[in-house]
């Protein structure tokens, strides 16, 4: 798991169908410093995470395959915690 700051949404006209009902959101990976750190990734997302939002982001492949339900299911980063702003 790791923190990461929702920078955009992403849209597909196409996808995979294990995907149906996932927003799509390009989100930037922080240290533990909360300092941009590595390339943005493209991560699912249920519970409604806006832009600007610190998120605390998932990169098992093998969780996410779970969570949808589809063991050949190419998803791999989700959004699992969104962090209150205090």
């Amino acid at each position: 798991m790791q923190l990461g700051t929702v920078i955009g949404h992403a849209t597909s006209t196409i996808k995979h169908p294990s995907f149906v009902g996932w927003r799509m959101l390009v989100v930037q990976p922080l240290s533990n410093d909360r300092k941009p750190e590595a390339d943005p990734v493209v991560a699912f997302d249920k519970l409604n995470a806006g832009v600007g939002a610190t998120v605390v982001f998932n990169s098992d492949g093998r969780g996410a395959r779970d969570l949808v339900g589809d063991e050949k299911s190419p998803l791999r980063y989700f959004v699992s915690a969104i962090l209150d702003q205090a």
